[in-house]
C-alpha cells in the first residue's frame, strides 16, 4: 500500500487512533487494519509505537506530560509547596482530561475486564510516581533516614490509589463542568495532606527510642 501521508508523526498516529476508537466504538484489530483505514505505511507506526497496546499507555502519559508542562509554563508553580503543586495537578490534570473526556471514558470502560482497562495507564502510573517524588519536600519526611526509603513509597503508592479514585469519581460525575469533581479534588487532597503530617509520627518514634534506651539502661 503507498502512503498518503509522507512522515506521518507521533500526534497524528495517535489523534487519528483516537478518532477510530470514538467514531467505531471499538479499538482496531491490529496495526495493519489500523495503519490501512488510516492511510499510512505500518512501518510508520512502528517508528514511534511497539503495538497498539503500547500506543493506547502512551496516549494517557501524553495527557500527564502535557499537564507537567502548562504547570511549568506558571511562574508561580515553581513556588507553591507540595499540597498546592499537588493541587494545581489534579486541577490541570482533570482539565487535559475533559479536553478528551470522550475518548477516556470509552477506552476505560470498552472492556468488561477493569484489570484490562487499567492497564492502559501503567505509563501514567510510573510518570506520575515520579512526579510526587519530585515534589516532595522534607516537610512530609520522616527524620529518620531508615525509615524515608518506606515512607516514599507508601505516599507514592496512596497518592496514585487517591488519583485513582478521583478518575473514578470524574468519570460517573454528571454536574455542569464537573464541578462535583473540583470540589472532590479539594476536599481529597487537603485530607491527604493532613494524614501526611509526620509530625505526631516523629514525636512518636522520638518516644519510642527513649523508652527503649530506658528499658535498656535499666537492666544494667
Amino acid at each position: 500500500m503507498a502512503a498518503n501521508n509522507e512522515n506521518i508523526s507521533k500526534e497524528d498516529i495517535v489523534s487519528k487512533y483516537m478518532e477510530e476508537v470514538l467514531e467505531k466504538g471499538q479499538k482496531p484489530k491490529s496495526v495493519y487494519h489500523f495503519a490501512k483505514e488510516n492511510d499510512f505505511e505500518e512501518a510508520e507506526f512502528y517508528h514511534y509505537f511497539g503495538t497498539l497496546e503500547g500506543l493506547e499507555k502512551e496516549i494517557f502519559r501524553m495527557f500527564f506530560t502535557n499537564t507537567v508542562d502548562l504547570l511549568h509554563k506558571n511562574e508561580e508553580y515553581q513556588q507553591y509547596d507540595m499540597k498546592n503543586k499537588m493541587l494545581s495537578f489534579y486541577f490541570t490534570f482533570f482539565e487535559v482530561l475533559t479536553a478528551n473526556r470522550s475518548y477516556v471514558v470509552e477506552v476505560l470502560k470498552i472492556s468488561r475486564n477493569p484489570i484490562k482497562n487499567l492497564t492502559q495507564l501503567t505509563l501514567l502510573r510510573e510518570s506520575f510516581k515520579d512526579y510526587v517524588a519530585e515534589i516532595l519536600t522534607d516537610d512530609y519526611r520522616l527524620e529518620q533516614e531508615k525509615l524515608q526509603q518506606f515512607q516514599e513509597k507508601a505516599i507514592k503508592e496512596s497518592a496514585w490509589v487517591q488519583l485513582m479514585l478521583t478518575l473514578k469519581f470524574w468519570i460517573d460525575d454528571a454536574s455542569p463542568a464537573f464541578e462535583k469533581t473540583d470540589i472532590f479534588i479539594e476536599k481529597s487532597v487537603n485530607a491527604s495532606f493532613e494524614l501526611m503530617n509526620v509530625a505526631p509520627l516523629n514525636h512518636l518514634i522520638d518516644l519510642g527510642k527513649f523508652l527503649f534506651k530506658e528499658k535498656v539502661y535499666s537492666r544494667q
